[in-house]
């Protein structure tokens, strides 16, 4: 039974005489004889029913997320893994495991906890509250991988926690369930990529809820849509593409809670809470308090993007944050003044190890223009090949390393910096403020990523100064790196600026700056 014939016999309900609607009710027994649960019509029935290797479900409070994957391992899977990021989370979904089956025979709640339904039926519960927890997973074969809000994970979690999803039996279906409120802060965004057909408004062919998309993702966690289930061939490789979709739901489509006060309570939510989480995945999250840059200025910037750069403004730096040779690409950014090119990402598979100074160096060659000067991170060494590659050949390169003491002081010259990596985000910040006379020049192209890049930071106060998150921490935290934000960052730390120039680039004649109390042409202008 598909999830229109559901609806239709529960619609047919209301109306009708006693003899047909006696009728009725024996056609619906019939049809969902042996299912201990039952999904609400409308999208609870639409998410239950969906043929979607890969299901996104929710987007507001209310709509029936924990109960559909609960409903989804008592009916259809054989083994199921169900999730939250931290075990003190657990409790509800425990509780509400346990009234649909009906006692607590089969159960250990002793962590991790686990219900046996029958010999042939289990659901296991787990957190992985750490990026690298959800590692304990690895060889546990399931056919239903369901995570409780999906966004209060990293990606890298999600992905690894899907590359465990099997069956031996030919017959059973193998599926994930990502039920999910909006993210709360910038590290859920990996969900707008993920479902980009569906949640990123720039995306050119948008999909409708309950559509299926198909989708092959390389080893990195890249995706690429294609047209359909026939596999596809990349680089000598066959993949098998798989499906994804996306279905709303919000506490509107659950009768559950029709004739309670939830959703008063949902709508008498504080700012900005309440617009978060009943904004479908289209609104703005708030800022962590010791936030280096503010979001709205990052989606200001990528609001005054085009497509190409000022007219006569050459390229002036160029920016390119090394791989070690690991997952992590290379990204390269590109800064014609205040506007930034599409960053430029090269896959850490298509730069071989053993030549990887060489073909790192070939990349920053192919895309430099008109003699920017380029930027070169040396955070780890990584870097070291390419620098030395680039200045054999005559190339104006900068090393960069975060790391490094910095003297320098803020704008205003009150305030010192930590380290280079503090001083460079921080003279990002001051570039993105709309505050300054004439506001922001700055110009980022629309990337969901980048915007999570530069916005994750935080900063503290230290004796010395402004002190911001280290790049490792803030990896850490994301379970990914920031190659993106860190790239743009250094892209403004170095080269040529407009403000710095006599008759702007036309005269291409320098004047001093005096920054910090002495005189610097082109250092930070």
């Amino acid at each position: 039974m598909g999830a229109t014939a559901f609806d239709d016999i529960l619609t047919a309900l209301s109306g009708l005489d006693a003899k047909t609607r006696e009728a009725t009710l024996s056609q619906a027994a019939l049809a969902t004889r042996g299912m201990r649960w039952l999904p609400n019509p409308g999208p609870q029935a639409l998410a239950y029913f969906s043929e979607a290797d890969c299901l996104l479900f929710g987007g507001e409070p209310g709509g029936g997320k924990s109960q559909l994957i609960l409903g989804l391992a008592f009916n259809e899977h054989k083994r199921s893994l169900i999730m939250r990021r931290q075990y003190g989370d657990l409790d509800r979904i425990v509780e509400d495991a346990l009234k649909i089956h009906g006692s607590r025979e089969g159960f250990n709640g002793s962590p991790p906890p686990k219900l046996r339904i029958s010999e042939e039926q289990v659901i296991n519960f787990a957190a992985a509250h750490r990026i690298g927890d959800e590692q304990s997973q690895m060889g546990k074969g399931r056919d239903l991988l369901g995570i409780d809000e999906a966004t209060h994970f990293a990606e890298s979690q999600i992905r690894f926690l899907m590359g465990w999803n099997r069956s031996e039996d030919p017959n059973q279906r193998v599926r994930t369930v990502l039920a999910t409120n909006p993210p709360l802060s910038a590290e859920g965004l990996w969900v707008i990529k993920m479902f980009a057909p569906w949640l990123d408004p720039a995306y050119p062919n948008p999909a409708e809820p309950g559509e299926l998309r198909w989708v092959i993702s390389d080893p990195d966690g890249n995706d690429e849509w294609v047209d359909g289930p026939d596999g596809v061939e990349r680089a000598g490789k066959e993949y098998r593409p798989t499906s994804r979709t996306y279905i709303p739901s919000s506490v509107d489509d659950n009768p559950e809670y029709a004739d309670s006060d939830y959703k008063r309570q949902l709508e008498a939510m504080p700012e900005p809470f309440r617009s978060l989480l009943m904004g479908g995945f289209r609104t703005e999250f708030k800022d962590n308090p010791n936030q280096v840059i503010p979001t709205a200025w990052v989606t200001a910037a990528q609001a005054r993007w085009t497509n190409l750069p000022p007219e006569n403004v050459p390229m002036c730096a160029l920016a390119a944050d090394a791989t070690g040779g690991g997952s992590d690409p290379m990204i390269v950014a590109m800064r014609h003044d205040g506007w930034f090119a599409p960053l430029v990402e090269i896959p850490a598979k298509d730069i071989p190890i053993e030549k990887l100074g060489q073909t790192a160096a070939g990349v920053v060659v192919a895309n430099r223009r008109d003699q920017a000067d380029v930027i070169v991170d040396m955070g780890g060494g990584y870097g070291t090949a390419m620098y030395g590659i680039l200045k054999a050949n005559g190339i104006e390169v900068a090393g960069y390393k975060g790391s490094e003491k910095y003297a320098g002081k803020t704008k205003d010259g009150k305030l010192g910096f930590y380290n280079t990596r503090s001083a460079a985000l921080w003279r990002l910040r001051e570039a993105l403020d709309p505050g300054q006379p004439g506001g922001s020049t700055i110009m980022l192209p629309p990337d969901k990523v980048l915007t999570a890049d530069l916005t994750a930071p935080t900063l503290d106060m230290e004796f010395n100064g402004i002190k911001i998150e280290s790049k490792e921490k803030v990896c850490e935290r994301l379970g990914r790196s920031t190659d993106r934000g860190d790239a743009v960052m250094m892209a403004w730390w170095k080269g040529r600026k407009a403000a710095n120039m006599v008759g702007g680039f036309q005269g291409r004649r320098r004047v001093p700056v005096v920054i910090m109390g002495r005189t610097g042409g082109k250092k930070h202008g």
